[in-house]
């Protein structure tokens, strides 16, 4: 049975080129046979965060955050390819994951990272390691970190140049590595109810 993997990305940026990266992510895994979705939350556009998911009565929430429970509740493992703004996280991504917590535990998460610069946005993806831990997922030690972006992928998310010829090399293990963790914590769920 196709893995069921949420791919996650922030930018609410009008030229963003990050995107580049998450549809690669997205491709890329559908080809290993993932059945895979992109939650894109600019397209989702929750408002800032006043009431986190749960903290609605059942059957009372806004109908885009209940959609976006179930299938969170719903996914074997997450992908979050998030951009550097300042040394962080991007303030979309961070928003549209802090509305749920519960719905995200006992899963893998992977980390993609990306920036203009050479940097990546390394800085940030040591942030999300620290945030989605705290979100009661595992993350993986494998990452992807491509920058400068816009000189890695085309616009149509073909790999190019140096940069895109390194993503081609690391993304197999990379997937490979969230392949593993994804049926490890499968079968654990199935083997034994989670402790709460």
């Amino acid at each position: 049975m196709a893995d069921k993997i949420l791919v996650f990305y922030g930018s609410y940026r009008s030229d963003r080129m990050g995107i580049r990266l998450a549809d690669y992510a997205v491709a890329q895994l559908r080809a290993r046979g993932n059945d895979v979705a992109l939650i894109d939350a600019k397209a989702i556009n929750l408002p800032i965060l006043d009431r986190m998911y749960k903290e609605y009565a059942p059957g009372t929430a806004p109908a885009a955050l209940e959609a976006l429970a179930a299938k969170i509740k719903g996914a074997d493992a997450f992908v979050f390819v998030t951009g550097e703004y300042n040394w962080g996280p991007q303030p979309g991504l961070k928003n549209l994951t802090d509305h749920f917590l519960e719905e995200w535990f006992w899963r893998p998460a992977a980390i993609m990272s990306y920036s203009a610069g050479r940097f990546a946005g390394v800085r940030s993806a040591m942030t999300w390691h620290g945030i989605l831990s705290e979100m009661g997922m595992v993350v993986i030690s494998s990452t992807i970190a491509v920058g400068p972006i816009g000189k890695s992928l085309d616009e149509n998310a073909r790999p190019i140049g140096e940069g895109g010829a390194s993503l081609e090399r690391a993304f197999p293990r990379f997937a490979d590595d969230l392949a593993w963790w994804t049926e490890a914590a499968k079968a654990q769920r199935l083997r034994k109810q989670p402790p709460y």
